[in-house]
C-alpha cells in the first residue's frame, strides 16, 4: 500500500480504546476513535477508513449492528474485539461480516499481527474495473440486491442463498471477467476464519452454479480454469 493505513478503534471503554489507539500508533497507523457507534459513524462519513477495530458490547448500537451495516454499505475490513469468549459469538460476528475476532484481554501485539494479515489479504484481491457499491447488480437474468442480500430472478421470485453463496457471488460480480484464486475466494467469503480447506469454495461453487446456471454442468456465468482458479464470466451492470 502506497499510504498508511487509516484505522478507526470504537470501543465505549476509555481505558481500553486510548492506550489502543497509542499503540497502534507506535506501529505506523493513522488512528481515529470513536466511544460509540454513532461517533463511529459519524468518522466513517467524514474520514476513509481502511479497518475498523470494533467492539462488540456498547450501549446503544451495538458492534454487530455497526458491522452489519459496514458489510452492507461498504467493504471495509473489521476486526470484532469482545469480552465474550462463546463460540456461538465469534460465528454470529464472522456471519454478521466480521474479517476477524480477538476475544478480550488480548495482546496488542496479536492485534497488529491481525490487522497486518487482513490488510493483506484484502489487497490481495484484484483491483475492480468498475465500481460497484451497495444496491442492484444485474447480470444475465438475474439481479442481485447487495442491501437485502437476496437473488431475484427474471419473473420477480426470490432464491434464498447461504452467506457463503452470497459472499462467493458477490466476489465474482465485483471483479467481473477475472480470474480469482481459490485463496483470494477464501479470503473474500471469509471462509479461513471457519477453519475450512480449499475445497469448501468448489462445493460452494458447485450450490451456486446450480442456482444461476442454464446448465450447470456447462457453466457459462462461473467458469473453471486450469489450477482450479474461477473466473466469473458474467457481465454486470449496477442499477
Amino acid at each position: 500500500m502506497e499510504e498508511t493505513p487509516h484505522i478507526l478503534v470504537v470501543d465505549d471503554h476509555r481505558d481500553i480504546r486510548e492506550p489502543l489507539v497509542k499503540y497502534l500508533g507506535q506501529h505506523g497507523y493513522r488512528l481515529s476513535e470513536a466511544d460509540s457507534a454513532a461517533a463511529a459513524r459519524r468518522v466513517l462519513e467524514k474520514s476513509a477508513i481502511d479497518l475498523v477495530v470494533l467492539d462488540i458490547m456498547m450501549p446503544g448500537e451495538d458492534g454487530l449492528s455497526l458491522c452489519r451495516h459496514l458489510r452492507e454499505s461498504s467493504a471495509i475490513p473489521v476486526i470484532l474485539l469482545t469480552a465474550m469468549a462463546d463460540e456461538t459469538d465469534r460465528i454470529v460476528g464472522l456471519e454478521m461480516g466480521a474479517d476477524d475476532y480477538l476475544t478480550k484481554p488480548f495482546n496488542p501485539r496479536e492485534l497488529v499481527s491481525r490487522i497486518r494479515a487482513v490488510l493483506r489479504r484484502v489487497h490481495s484481491l484484484p483491483p475492480q474495473r468498475q465500481t460497484v457499491s451497495a444496491g442492484n447488480i444485474r447480470f444475465d437474468r438475474w439481479t442481485l440486491d447487495t442491501a437485502r442480500r437476496e437473488l431475484v430472478d427474471e419473473t420477480g421470485a426470490a432464491i434464498p442463498l447461504s452467506t457463503g453463496e452470497f459472499n462467493l457471488l458477490d466476489a465474482f460480480l465485483r471483479h467481473p471477467n477475472m480470474v480469482l484464486t481459490r485463496d483470494q475466494l477464501l479470503d473474500h467469503t471469509r471462509a479461513r476464519e471457519a477453519a475450512v480447506f480449499d475445497r469448501s469454495i468448489d462445493n460452494q461453487v458447485s450450490r451456486l452454479r446450480k442456482k444461476i446456471e442454464r446448465d450447470p454442468k456447462s457453466p457459462a456465468l462461473i467458469a473453471t480454469v486450469w489450477g482450479g482458479d474461477y473466473p466469473g464470466a458474467a457481465e454486470v451492470e449496477r442499477l
